[in-house]
């Protein structure tokens, strides 16, 4: 159900908008990777007069974070063991990880990328001598035993401009057009008037005509992703909706069911990547694929300096591991940039001319080796025009040729995040199977709880950057999470089959409360000359700010190189306080205004859960990402532990506690 792209301008948002309702059996919100795995999954295990419904705020061939594309799939096992997925993403995240969940996608994630491949995504892969094929040439398959050319342990390459695309259209099909809606931003999960701790429903708008959806559900996946502008971004004026993760995520996963009583868990992590400087663009390839490595302005290869053990010790005191975590590379460069030897540079010229080099010494003539030269020239810029093609234009803009002359790399501001190197999200249940541990107490202690990936509400599951303590998914590993909530809404939709939702609040009611700003908006605009300056609302651009003014300086943003402490903290808790109570008073005059003014609701709430979160956890437990002064290093004695945290929707109050943190794979002696 494909709504056209708006008319030139916004359109002007009215006070009674329509109201149409829905009912169905499943309702999946969002429209990223891992809403598309569950779309196409679905229709495998659903039983004949199962009524299926997707909602996308945007539209399905570009939602999500891999709308502009990719350059590699990050998670594909291949030929290694699970066991040693678990161990990386458990080394990455620092030592506090869940487990079961990790080795349970790990164990799913390689047949969504043969899905992939087999709906049309090309994956580089080797000919019988080695030599590198880029996707271009035919080659077995990933499934007739094709060997895809990694780039690390666990990624490996594509031709990903269109992948999301690939990926929507078998979702789209499988559904049917007429269950997907689009261009409709659902902007609150509903509890069932009777049965307790149990989903019903959602409530949003559409973003193209004046119209509330009201829907009913016996059960629901909310996937829409991670957080983005919750910090004040390093780009300002016109870049300063340039950010590494999309910016239209709004922390809607978290907040959405925050407020229905889901526990969270690990909201204190955050991802702050070093990105390219001023373009956001990846590193990744450049690391991995060619070997790149970063100096400091003094030229100096500071992450090989013999000091660099003892630096990581502070934080490691296991004696190290044999891959440094994300956030303590981010660490070693705060660090050079903070003793002034800065700025820090990407050297490629450094790397393109090492393969050279290689070449030569092996023997090869100068034809070859420029031939050579010309392939890995369109390599380095297919990178970027794959998944950011603003850095592209920001090389060409500034006359940066990568063979020659070295990239200035940067710390991010932070963004919230489930799915890749960061662990934040909502605690839910792992496989019901012998191996998860069987753990006494309240859904917020457990590990399972009988449908895999529900949360702790009845009827309401999550995938991808939704589900918390289990970083390093990815695009691939999201679609396969979302694969995985498929055969258990359709298990749980069986086991419940008398369950007949109902609301407590009429569509009414509903349509109410989502126009409100539009209703105070019309109310009070006369009151003077200029829209955007009256003394009885405020606008969400304005609003936003306040927010990432108090989240930065307070927080732990790029304006204190990420530090924070308890003081701090409870300061931006005020803040964030009187800010939810301003953004009652948050007016919207067009629909584009009204999808603002409820992103910044849901950004407010999730940001809120952050700051809880890091001022609840007394250590630094991800250093380079951020920082307490008040307790400057990792605390394994006492903070080897989860950190969950449930809102109750009825008495208004948050909960904050310690959850033991079980080991399931052996562990290495140095974790």
């Amino acid at each position: 159900m494909a709504l056209p792209n708006k008319p030139k301008g916004e359109l002007a948002a009215v006070i009674t908008p329509e109201i149409a309702e829905h009912e169905c059996d499943v309702l999946i919100v969002g429209g990223g990777m891992a809403a598309c795995g569950t779309a196409f999954e679905i229709s495998k295990w659903a039983p004949e007069g199962l009524k299926v419904i997707l909602v996308d705020k945007a539209s399905l061939e570009r939602s999500g974070a891999v709308a502009q594309g990719l350059s590699a799939i990050n998670t594909y096992i291949g030929e290694n063991a699970i066991e040693d997925y678990v161990k990386m993403v458990r080394n990455d995240l620092m030592g506090v990880v869940r487990e079961d969940l990790i080795y349970d996608l790990g164990r799913h994630v390689d047949e969504s990328v043969k899905l992939f491949e087999e709906w049309g995504l090309p994956i580089w892969k080797k000919d019988e001598h080695g030599h590198n094929l880029d996707g271009a040439k035919p080659a077995k398959t990933l499934r007739e035993g094709g060997t895809p050319v990694r780039t690390g342990k666990w990624q490996i390459m594509i031709n990903g401009e269109s992948y999301k695309c690939i990926v929507a259209e078998p979702a789209k099909k499988a559904l049917g057009e007429e269950n997907i809606h689009e261009r409709v931003f659902i902007v609150k999960m509903l509890l069932d008037k009777n049965k307790e701790n149990t989903i019903a429903g959602a409530v949003g708008f559409s973003t193209r005509e004046n119209k509330v959806h009201v829907y009913k559900c016996k059960t629901a996946m909310v996937a829409c992703g991670g957080a983005v502008n919750i910090f004040r971004p390093r780009s300002t004026g016109e870049g300063k909706g340039r950010a590494w993760y999309p910016v239209w995520n709004a922390g809607s996963t978290y907040t959405m069911c925050a407020q229905v009583g889901a526990t969270l868990t690990m909201m204190e992590n955050r991802f702050t990547p070093a990105r390219f400087k001023d373009g956001y663009g990846p590193v990744g390839a450049w690391f991995l694929l060619f070997k790149a490595k970063v100096q400091n302005g003094l030229g100096e290869f500071y992450a090989n300096s013999p000091d660099v053990k003892e630096e990581l010790g502070k934080y490691m005191p296991y004696g190290g591991s044999p891959v440094t975590p994300t956030c303590l590379r981010n660490h070693l460069m705060i660090n050079e940039l903070k003793a002034g030897r800065g700025p820090i540079y990407m050297a490629t010229e450094v790397a393109l001319n090492a393969f050279l080099d290689d070449m030569r010494a092996a023997g090869n003539d100068e034809k070859s080796v420029k031939k050579f030269w010309k392939h890995l020239e369109s390599e380095a810029w297919e990178d970027f025009l794959d998944m950011s093609v603003g850095q592209a234009g920001l090389w060409a803009g500034m006359n940066i040729e990568p063979e020659k002359v070295g990239s200035e790399i940067m710390p991010t501001e932070p963004y919230m995040l489930g799915s890749h190197s960061g662990c934040c999200g909502i605690w839910t249940s792992g496989p019901e199977e012998d191996w998860v541990p069987a753990i006494d107490g309240p859904r917020s202690h457990q590990y399972k709880w009988g449908y895999n990936r529900m949360t702790t509400v009845n009827g309401l599951f999550t995938a991808g950057d939704g589900v918390g303590a289990s970083g390093h998914k990815f695009s691939s590993g999201s679609h396969a999470e979302g694969r995985i909530c498929a055969k258990q809404m359709v298990k749980y939709c069986r086991d419940n089959a008398d369950f007949q939702p109902e609301l407590a609040q009429t569509a009414q009611e509903l349509a109410d409360e989502v126009y409100a700003p539009v209703k105070l908006y019309h109310e009070f605009k006369d009151a003077s000359t200029a829209a955007d300056v009256n003394p009885h609302y405020v606008k969400p651009a304005g609003l936003m700010m306040r927010l990432m003014k108090a989240t930065d300086e307070y927080g732990g943003g790029v304006a204190t190189y990420y530090m924070t402490s308890g003081k701090l903290l409870n300061i931006c808790l005020d803040l964030l306080q009187m800010m939810r109570e301003d953004a009652e008073k948050m007016a919207a005059g067009d629909l584009h205004e009204l999808l603002r003014a409820w992103e910044n609701y849901h950004r407010i709430w999730c940001v809120e859960t952050h700051i809880r979160h890091i001022e609840f956890r007394k250590e630094s437990r991800y250093p380079g990402f951020y920082y307490r002064s008040d307790f400057p290093s990792c605390d394994d004695e006492n903070w080897k532990v989860f950190v969950n945290s449930t809102f109750d929707p009825k008495t208004k109050e948050w909960k904050c506690e310690k959850v033991d943190c079980v080991n399931i794979v052996e562990t290495e002696p140095w974790i």
